[in-house]
């Protein structure tokens, strides 16, 4: 494409913020500290998580650059910056996260394929867009091993990509600043309430098509197997591509496995849900989950928090928070339930999958007190 190239090679990626935690370097896959995700209610753009699945793009001329809308259309057009630009412009507060998201916790059940993930392959972005779409394929300018060299893609139903209140849009700003590479520069789709690898970065073109995207990642990957499913006997037909992500929380504040002093202590974390769905509450247990008490919530600073209120953001997390007194070695957990009464299941070994995604499990650390020597 005329101002917008694919390298072969990692030779020209961007520079990343050193805090960041590893997963691959080649593709780069990386995520923020846990203690980062709730040092705002906005995730700072060099913390949010960087999923790749090849080199990242290069723009050589930002003025060259265009998307071409085809298929099933009556009239073929091509979209340069200085069009989207001039389109009406929003700004909406949402999170994205990996369907990948605290995979390394369900890998220690029995092994899964896939990026490692922690807990946090999550982010919450300000975005400014330019404008929405009808139920497409999105085809990415990067190339990747798993489309045998071709272009990441995937798509969504008309039905979504058409209703106003489901948002779906295009993004060319992050936290009110230009994409950066990573995050698809200079263009990409936002799917708010839905897996991540529904929003296509480095767009290349947009095709109006009569069925799902038949690439890669739509019909084999992205898809929830029950446990009984290995890779003898799967059959990807069987199962619809993965759309909107479940409710899901996790603690924050505190490692997997921590030592602390007898006393109180905060314990801070995210929790959302997909589709635009509300959290209702969320429930920390200092006691491995026989007793719960509920967490505060928040958004925006200075505005309460109410689920399915209009000044609340229906696509983005709320932070919760709570202190507890910790006399002993304990487990600490946390769990959501949002405004349809959807909660998250107890253990990990329910919802096993062979490809690792969508672990929404409670989320458990260990808490280990000792006096100090002072």
């Amino acid at each position: 494409m005329p101002g917008l190239r694919a390298p072969s090679d990692y030779s020209q990626e961007p520079p990343r913020h050193p805090a960041l935690l590893v997963n691959s370097k080649e593709p780069f896959n990386a995520e923020p500290h846990r203690s980062a995700l709730v040092s705002s209610y906005v995730t700072p753009v060099e913390f949010f998580y960087k999923r790749n699945h090849g080199p990242v793009p290069v723009v050589d001329d930002i003025d060259k650059y265009s998307v071409s809308i085809r298929g099933l259309i009556e009239h073929p057009k091509e979209l340069y910056m200085k069009d989207i630009l001039k389109l009406p412009k929003y700004a909406i507060a949402a999170t994205l996260q990996c369907a990948g998201n605290r995979r390394t916790a369900m890998s220690k059940t029995r092994k899964v394929r896939g990026v490692g993930w922690d807990i946090g392959a999550i982010g919450n972005v300000l975005k400014q867009i330019n404008s929405g779409g009808r139920h497409v394929e999105f085809v990415s300018i990067d190339r990747c091993k798993e489309e045998n060299g071709g272009p990441y893609k995937s798509s969504i139903p008309l039905s979504q990509a058409t209703n106003p209140e489901a948002d779906v849009l295009l993004a060319y700003e992050m936290n009110g600043e230009t994409l950066n590479r990573d995050h698809g520069y200079p263009l990409r789709v936002i799917v708010p309430g839905v897996i991540g690898a529904r929003s296509v970065k480095w767009l290349d073109s947009i095709n109006i098509i009569a069925e799902e995207c038949q690439g890669f990642f739509t019909k084999k990957d992205y898809k929830m197997f029950p446990p009984s499913v290995n890779w003898d006997n799967i059959d990807w037909s069987t199962r619809r591509p993965q759309m909107d992500f479940p409710v899901q929380s996790a603690i924050c504040s505190l490692d997997d496995v921590i030592n602390v002093k007898p006393g109180k202590i905060n314990i801070k974390g995210y929790a959302v849900s997909g589709g635009g769905r509300g959290i209702e509450r969320v429930d920390v247990s200092i006691d491995g989950g026989k007793t719960w008490v509920e967490a505060s919530k928040s958004q925006k600073a200075g505005i309460p928090y109410i689920s399915d209120d209009e000044s609340s953001d229906k696509w983005a997390w709320v932070l919760f928070e709570a202190e507890a007194d910790v006399p002993e070695t304990t487990e600490i957990v946390a769990k959501a339930v949002d405004i349809a009464g959807n909660v998250q299941p107890e253990n990990v070994e329910v919802i096993w999958n062979l490809r690792g995604i969508l672990n929404t499990s409670w989320h458990r650390v260990n808490v280990q007190t000792g006096h100090s020597n002072l």
